[in-house]
């Protein structure tokens, strides 16, 4: 579905991309709904979906800019009773998960509506499963762990990045052991992804970037992951046309509605790519660095990318998909391009790492699931030389 000015087909002219990908055939939960304005119809979904007592879970920059109140003002002229947590914290832990859950229990909530980036959604997610299944976060590591149904999940994705929109996953960080557990279960996709690329005008340069970096780390990982198929190639790659696209105008021009149109599109055909096949190394080395230097996620992952295809274009099949996107050197090149762009660092050097920690980092680098799909084996030693190539 599509409203307003900018619909998919648009933005996909001039790409090779498949009906099915432009019409989200392979996202896990159900509907997507696409168009400038699309937040509108939140209300009437969440009816639609049965809904009579909602838990909103967002953030407080969300609060600060108006998303919140405007999103709460749909749900309720839907006639709903809306139950707020707007406490959500960059890359949740299971505290965080823990506080959600709190402010639900009581109220009888019916439906969950996940408002912001990633961590919002996830923790969204993450919230949905203690409340149904009960437990803690640890207990669904891994995949299909729910045994019992879940409550509805409405998304509504205010970044281009994550993916998280089109995943039945929920990525939440241990509290005690900071080890970032993928917890997915088919019954916690949401049932409606609602983008609306107005939503993305507000995020600061800095967010763009980073979430944007993600975005294309996601598209080109997927693309040669050792779960890859051809479903899961065909919106790689359409994410990759889109988000190369868009990044460099949306920096330039952050008014841009089509640009940030593209970049929204674009980050939900990657975490479409991810839900049907999975990531790879330069995920695995971006998790310890955000564990023990605070790095943000799409800066790590955006330093360590060029490496990591680089190294993979050893592998004959990796290299011949690397080629259909421009080849392994253009893309490694291309993604150091637009890291210096979005004013992100190019080296491990300017966060402190050094040699001496680089054996702590591969370890927990090798230890990361992600780590198991890359399409070149990925040990401690392949892991500390992809960290040393990026100092």
């Amino acid at each position: 579905m599509s409203s307003g000015d900018l619909s998919i087909d648009q933005l996909c002219e001039g790409f090779d991309v498949p009906e099915f990908v432009r019409r989200f055939e392979h996202v896990p939960g159900g509907e997507v709904v696409f168009g400038v304005g699309a937040i509108s119809v939140v209300g009437e979904k969440a009816r639609s979906l049965g809904a009579s007592r909602v838990l909103l879970v967002t953030d407080p920059g969300l609060r600060k800019v108006g998303h919140e109140e405007r999103c709460l003002g749909y749900l309720r002229d839907a006639g709903l009773e809306v139950f707020v947590f707007d406490d959500v914290h960059e890359n949740p832990t299971t505290e965080d998960v823990d506080r959600c859950v709190a402010a639900a229990k009581g109220h009888d909530i019916d439906l969950i509506v996940g408002l912001g980036g990633g961590s919002s959604m996830d923790t969204a997610k993450g919230c949905n499963f203690i409340l149904t299944n009960g437990g803690r976060m640890q207990d669904y590591w891994g995949v299909g762990k729910a045994g019992k149904p879940m409550l509805p999940l409405i998304v509504i994705p205010t970044t281009s990045g994550t993916g998280s929109e089109c995943q039945s996953f929920a990525l939440i960080a241990d509290a005690e052991t900071h080890m970032k557990m993928a917890c997915g279960d088919k019954k916690a996709a949401a049932a409606v992804a609602i983008l609306d690329s107005e939503l993305t005008l507000t995020l600061p340069r800095a967010v763009t970037a980073h979430t944007g970096i993600d975005a294309i780390a996601h598209a080109l990982e997927t693309a040669v992951c050792l779960k890859r198929n051809e479903t899961s190639l065909a919106y790689s790659r359409a994410a990759w046309h889109l988000l190369n696209a868009g990044i460099e105008r949306v920096l330039e021009s952050p008014g841009d509605l089509e640009a940030r149109a593209r970049m929204q599109l674009g980050a939900a055909f990657a975490g479409t790519a991810i839900e049907n096949s999975m990531l790879g190394a330069a995920h695995s080395c971006a998790n310890p660095l955000t564990a023990h230097f605070g790095t943000v996620h799409g800066e790590a992952v955006g330093v360590m990318l060029p490496a990591v295809i680089r190294f993979n274009a050893g592998d004959p099949a990796a290299s011949e998909v690397y080629d259909s996107l421009g080849g392994a050197e253009s893309l490694a090149a291309r993604v150091r391009e637009l890291t210096l762009r979005c004013g992100m660092m190019t080296g491990l050097a300017s966060i402190g790492v050094t040699d001496e920690v680089i054996g702590t980092l591969s370890a927990e680098a090798a230890r990361q699931w992600t780590a198991q799909f890359n399409p070149r084996a990925a040990g401690e030693s392949e892991m500390a030389s992809l960290y040393r190539a990026a100092l």
